[in-house]
């Protein structure tokens, strides 16, 4: 799909749902998710929170046939390292599965990468679920490196 035919837009409250299902979607997002009608509080109290925080990008990304065809989450985070530099974290990426392997993807995260630099980032990061192969082996393609061991606490 070309880049044109694309738009991307922060999300709105009116496609939390949307989003909810793409996150609910597959093996690890369904155990996680609770993709119900309606949906739990806590996804609009989430929602809240990004949207009123600067340094918080929810993003979709729009097909001319399909609203909210994908979706990621770009946070911007001071760092005291690097001299002082910020980075830009992405989460929660997914792609409607009936729109993948068109490219939207990689659009998807051009477009982030370009908001990064935008915003004066140094440097991009991202973790991945080491059951997700398809999807490292995507980000590997577009340029990541595993470069560090990631470290998760569940509370």
């Amino acid at each position: 799909m070309t880049a044109s035919a694309l738009t991307f837009r922060a999300a709105t409250l009116e496609d939390l749902s949307a989003i909810v299902a793409l996150l609910a979607n597959d093996p690890l997002g369904a155990r996680r998710e609770n993709n119900t009608s309606p949906l739990p509080a806590p996804y609009e109290a989430a929602f809240m929170a990004i949207d009123r925080d600067p340094n918080n990008e929810l993003i979709v990304v729009d097909t001319p046939d399909r609203p909210v065809a994908g979706v990621l989450q770009l946070t911007f985070v001071p760092h005291i390292t690097h001299e002082g530099g910020w980075r830009a974290q992405i989460e929660g990426v997914r792609v409607a599965e009936d729109q993948r392997s068109g490219g939207i993807g990689r659009q998807l995260f051009q477009w982030a990468i370009d908001r990064a630099k935008v915003r004066g980032c140094h440097l991009v990061q991202l973790t991945s679920d080491k059951k997700r192969t398809d999807a490292i082996r995507f980000y590997e393609g577009l340029g990541f490196v595993a470069s560090h061991e990631g470290l998760k606490l569940h509370l």
